[in-house]
């Protein structure tokens, strides 16, 4: 996501020259390739125009500290105006009333069901809620079944209609079984067409004034670029509805429906979405989103996942055993697995600064532990809890139980050491920068 569009926007700020003041004549080229690197990336081009001459209006006359470079400086207002134009600040999600209701719209294929099961699994995780799934696409059967199978995954409860066929009625009757089991928050799918028609939006307009939801959220598909936008303005000329949220960052999306979408609806992006996990499910930051798209990561979120999935106590028992060298394969597994918890492994090293770049064509497999999780599967208890037995001739046996080579095992033997050596380092207080363990990436 947004790799083509930093590309241009670092190369627009190396463009600018001069020394000491930002004058109209050394930035008008920079503000010209800034333009056309937004509308490369699909950004709608009312909007990048007045981006760029906001950005101008900031710029003018500015002067340049002596320890700043004019591009620096550029960076830095332009960083500014983006998580301004995205709307500034992250917006919650309201949820008022006994129980909340929360409406979900958009077009078939946006991705409104699957998000449908993510919101549920964070208001519960994370906001304490007993929450209620319903199922009100009464057109599509297969979006009956695919919400049952997320509800069970995330251990919330589905309340469906079979043969009931007014998605209003399913609704209403919802919300009052809701309120009677308890449920304090209730999320209604709904039905979705290939384009926007008359019929649609005269459904959910009436499911929406039948169970006068706390939020109604529009979701749409981000890989539609520009067609996003235009839709979503569509939807809330008719459904006024109180935020957006973007799937699909994960695709080949060029960016620009992220950047347009609070200027053209004037309505805030809540949350932004990728992959098909439960947990790959964001609240809206604009000034992370912004630092990422200008190649400053987005350390604050990496932190917050990390804290998501480590628990403290764990985490005290762990740096002991680091101390003491008793660091073994068991908590190593451990380790990887709760890495494997926090998401997209090239998505995660593109929030640290610099490493966009540094990773910029070279390719992370989502199955990229598959192999270690094999090879220590392979040892036995006692292996996993000594790995200083493992001679050679355990190592061949591992190697045959994984359907690996020894030299596989060795490289991992190897890694293993490494890393032990690295986390006790960090565990004493004396932390240096790791190397990046071998064979897990690929250049493209």
């Amino acid at each position: 996501m947004f790799e083509n569009l930093t590309d241009k926007l670092e190369r627009s700020f190396k463009i600018l020259k001069g020394e000491g003041r930002i004058t109209e004549i050394n930035i008008a080229e920079t503000l010209k390739e800034i333009r056309r690197a937004l509308i490369d990336a699909d950004v709608n081009y009312k909007v990048a125009k007045t981006f760029t001459d906001e950005v101008k209006q900031k710029a003018l006359g500015q002067n340049v500290l002596t320890a700043v470079k004019p591009g620096q400086m550029m960076t830095k207002i332009v960083r500014d105006e983006l998580a301004q134009l995205m709307g500034g600040t992250a917006t919650d999600i309201r949820l008022e009333g006994t129980p909340a209701v929360i409406l979900i719209a958009g077009l078939q294929g946006s991705g409104k069901t699957t998000f449908s099961g993510k919101l549920a699994a964070l208001l519960k995780a994370k906001k304490g809620r007993r929450v209620l799934l319903v199922a009100g696409d009464v057109y599509r059967p297969a979006a009956i079944d695919q919400l049952k199978v997320l509800g069970g995954q995330v251990g919330v409860e589905v309340y469906t209609e079979e043969g009931n066929l007014d998605p209003v009625s399913i609704a209403q009757n919802a919300v009052r079984y809701a309120r009677e089991k308890g449920h304090n928050a209730v999320i209604v799918d709904t039905a979705g067409r290939l384009a926007v028609d008359e019929a649609m939006m005269r459904e959910i307009t009436a499911v929406k004034a039948a169970v006068n939801p706390s939020e109604t959220l529009f979701v749409v598909d981000s890989m539609t670029g520009q067609d996003a936008v235009n839709t979503a303005k569509e939807f809330n000329d008719r459904l006024d509805f109180d935020g957006v949220v973007l799937t699909k960052l994960d695709g080949d999306t060029r960016g620009g429906a992220a950047i347009s979408i609070r200027s053209v609806v004037d309505k805030p992006l809540k949350f932004i979405s990728s992959g098909e996990k439960m947990d790959a499910l964001q609240v809206f930051h604009p000034e992370r989103m912004a630092d990422r798209i200008l190649g400053m990561g987005d350390v604050v979120s990496l932190v917050e996942r990390a804290q998501e999935q480590f628990d403290e106590e764990e985490a005290r028992k762990l740096k002991k055993k680091l101390v003491k060298n008793q660091f073994n394969f068991n908590d190593f597994l451990s380790q990887i697995q709760q890495v494997k918890k926090m998401g997209n492994l090239k998505d995660l090293a593109s929030m640290i600064p610099g490493m966009g770049k540094m990773l910029k064509g070279v390719e992370i497999p989502d199955d990229v532990f598959k192999q270690t999780e094999a090879i220590i599967s392979s040892m036995t208890p006692a292996e996993r809890e000594h790995p200083e037995i493992i001679n050679a001739r355990r190592r061949e046996r591992i190697a045959k139980g994984s359907g690996t080579t020894m030299a596989d095992v060795n490289r991992l033997m190897k890694q293993f050491d490494d890393t032990r050596k690295m986390m006790k380092m960090v565990a004493g207080g004396n932390m240096r920068m790791p190397k990046m363990p071998g064979g897990m990436m690929r250049r493209r």
